[in-house]
């Protein structure tokens, strides 16, 4: 059992950057591929990025290639994506998930995800 929780959203203008952290309890966290999905209002929900278990991998979807990082510390259990020259287009609540390797984060596949967190980006 994973326990994902997300933190370090909030308001922010375009233009700006933000960091949403995802601390995950439980155990075997590292052998999890983490990922963020987001939804908003009107919209699909979106996949944005994901980082494999080894860290060797990561994808992104095509609308925040460039403008977001993720990245893993397996020691703090944690998982970052930094999001920088956000846009309103960006404004959602992200969802922090866990997926092992018989998922696929990117088909929205995840074996566990967080209570999701609001990124709200004003013009």
């Amino acid at each position: 059992q994973v326990r994902l929780e997300e933190s370090g959203g909030g308001l922010v203008q375009a233009g700006g950057s933000l960091r949403v952290s995802c601390a995950a309890s439980g155990r075997d966290f590292s052998r999890y591929t983490m990922g963020f999905l987001r939804m908003a209002p009107g919209k699909e929900d979106e996949f944005v990025a994901s980082i494999s278990w080894s860290r060797s991998s990561t994808d992104y979807a095509d609308s925040v290639k460039g403008r977001f990082t993720i990245s893993r510390d397996d020691a703090k259990n944690t998982v970052y994506l930094q999001m920088d020259s956000l846009d309103p287009e960006d404004t959602a609540v992200y969802l922090c998930v866990a997926a092992s390797e018989f998922q696929n984060i990117m088909r929205h596949e995840y074996n566990y995800r967080g209570q999701g967190i609001q990124v709200t980006v004003s013009s």
